[in-house]
């Protein structure tokens, strides 16, 4: 049966064990840019050169990358003699329609961007500016390219190609991972400098039976989907999230080739330290534990740090599934693969469950979203475990796959305790408390890592709630909790009540609320930043801004008189906006 944990001011001091001090470890908002646009993309994906500082912004609404101006980070504007990029006004050729800009990256000069297909099982598109804007070359990659990366000394580009099935699934391209070889001249390159590394070795041998491969009737290599990279600091390494799968792939970057692919098993829900609020209808904040019931990872963003001559992989376990459907030809809506369904919904096993009829009430775990591709492991119909969707945690794995840390159920304790009326919110309205427990609660999407002074951080974006969490992470075996911020103004009247239900927010609303969704990360280091110390910049899906964060530390000896005092800091900080 599912065991109800209430939690009190003493539990959690004991859960977080030794944090620093409130005023070892400061994060906050010092500028935003607005973009007015609510709930359509309107700022993603973030990249920076520190030589013009200037940021630039993905906004899918418009089909632009927004050139921002950081000089001063407390005002970022858009830069008066070239304020965007529009995809939609170049000249990329009669067989390629823009669809979608899913990322950016800049190193040394030169700004590159992935781009979607119209069609998104097409071949996508790399785009190079320079930081003026001006379009130097266009390459072909694979279908719907979702992320790319310099490697670090600049010579590679790699793009993650998801290669995402037509609703129909009859048309679904393999994943890939496309390896540009980059030159000094980038207006000299041509398709054949593109490498594609395909995951077709793995058809015909035998994987991690883990490893979810479930799209009708797909091959190993097209149901494998390529989500976010990170590199070895050496650059001979990549890992790669296939977060649908909840696997990770290595690729060897001196032969282009993968070589490995991991399964990250699954997280139990048993676990006291694991607990979670599954129900938005129990009234409260209610922690709770059952047997049977496992988390699918299923990271999306991925970022890498060397330590002690290893390297080791950080992932923010979002969570993710699959629902493809397709119209018919009298315009009947057919499914061709919806995996996505709840704990209510299923017939449970009576002897692994035998107090079924408790555990599938709404406020108990009867509305948890589940998978049904999984947990029916004798065959006979019923369910004897059940997988929920997504860590709601960030996890640090080492290169070979295997489990270090996860952060548990810190982020919902956190968030929990900071924002008790607010916990579990949606990130399109206020007024949404506890609307998140049953699907993946606070879901942390994106992961970012910076070194400061002799420090490592790990930054991740809560995505429904909002806010960005802080963990030291410099030791990786011994991560703990420093720091969180929520530049969300909770109080602010704004849902469907408000604005209506077919009706966009006022710009005077957007700006009321503050920041809803972060989606992209990016730390710029000290050396970079036009400051001389270090920043956050933070993409908002959502609300559609863009805002710069301070980060800022002790000096090393102030660090080590203040380490050890323990969660007091935490919460004493004053990180609500209400």
């Amino acid at each position: 049966m599912g065991k109800l944990l209430k939690f009190s001011l003493p539990s959690a001091l004991i859960w977080t064990g030794l944090a620093t001090a409130a005023n070892a470890f400061d994060l906050r908002p010092i500028g935003t840019y607005q973009t007015g646009i609510f709930d359509d993309s309107g700022a993603r994906i973030t990249t920076y050169d520190p030589l013009s500082q200037r940021l630039f912004v993905t906004n899918d609404s418009t089909q632009r990358i927004e050139i921002l101006d950081i000089f001063d980070p407390t005002n970022p504007y858009p830069v008066a003699a070239n304020p965007f990029i529009d995809l939609t006004t170049l000249d990329l050729g009669l067989d390629f329609e823009v669809g979608g800009i899913n990322s950016i990256a800049f190193k040394d000069g030169i700004l590159a961007a992935a781009v979607e297909s119209k069609t998104l099982q097409d071949p996508g598109r790399v785009l190079f500016f320079d930081s003026n804007g001006t379009l130097l070359n266009s390459l072909t990659v694979g279908a719907l390219p979702d992320m790319l990366t310099f490697t670090p000394d600049g010579r590679k580009i790699l793009v993650a190609n998801e290669g995402e099935p037509s609703g129909d699934y009859l048309n679904d391209p393999e994943g890939s991972v496309s390896i540009i070889e980059l030159a000094a001249d980038i207006a000299s390159l041509t398709d054949a400098n593109v490498k594609t590394a395909d995951f077709q070795l793995f058809n015909n041998i035998a994987i991690d039976d883990r490893i979810r491969i479930f799209g009708p009737n797909a091959t190993v290599a097209q149901d494998l989907e390529p989500e976010s990279i990170a590199v070895s600091e050496d650059g001979t390494k990549a890992w790669v999230t296939l977060q649908e799968n909840n696997a990770i792939a290595v690729l060897d970057l001196l032969t282009g080739e993968f070589t490995d692919l991991f399964a990250l098993g699954f997280k139990d829900y048993s676990q006291p330290q694991n607990a979670l609020d599954p129900s938005d209808r129990d009234g409260g904040i209610n922690f709770r534990t059952l047997q049977n019931l496992f988390g699918i990872y299923q990271p999306d963003e991925i970022a890498s740090y060397t330590f002690g001559g290893q390297t080791f992989l950080f992932t923010a376990n979002e969570g993710d599934s699959r629902e493809y459907l397709f119209e018919d030809e009298a315009g009947n809506e057919i499914e061709s693969l919806v995996e996505e369904t709840s704990v209510g919904d299923v017939l449970l096993d009576p002897d692994l469950f035998p107090n079924a009829a408790e555990i599938q009430q709404n406020s108990n775990f009867g509305r948890l979203e589940i998978t049904n591709t999984m947990g029916d492991t004798d065959g006979d119909g019923d369910y004897d475990e059940l997988y929920a969707f997504g860590g709601r945690s960030f996890s640090i794995w080492d290169e070979l796959g295997n489990l270090i840390f996860d952060s548990g159920n810190e982020f919902e304790r956190i968030t929990a305790e900071l924002f008790p009326d607010y916990f579990n919110s949606n990130n399109d309205a206020n007024q949404s408390f506890d609307n998140r427990s049953d699907n993946k609660g606070p879901e942390p999407e994106g992961i970012t890592l910076g070194r400061i002074l002799e420090k490592t951080y790990a930054f991740i974006g809560l995505e429904r709630i909002g806010g960005i969490i802080a963990y030291d992470v410099t030791d990786p075996y011994n991560p703990f909790f420093v720091d969180y911020f929520n530049n969300r103004n909770f109080a602010a009247l704004f849902n469907e009540d408000v604005f209506g239900e077919d009706e966009e927010p006022s710009r005077e609303q957007l700006d009321a609320v503050g920041d809803l969704g972060p989606e992209g990360l990016l730390f710029i280091a000290a050396a970079d930043s036009p400051t001389g110390r270090p920043l956050l910049a933070v993409a908002n899906e959502v609300s559609g801004t863009t805002t710069l964060y301070s980060v800022r530390v002790p000096e090393p000896s102030s660090a080590i008189a203040l380490a050890g005092v323990g969660a007091l800091g935490w919460l004493s900080r004053k990180r609500k906006r209400a």
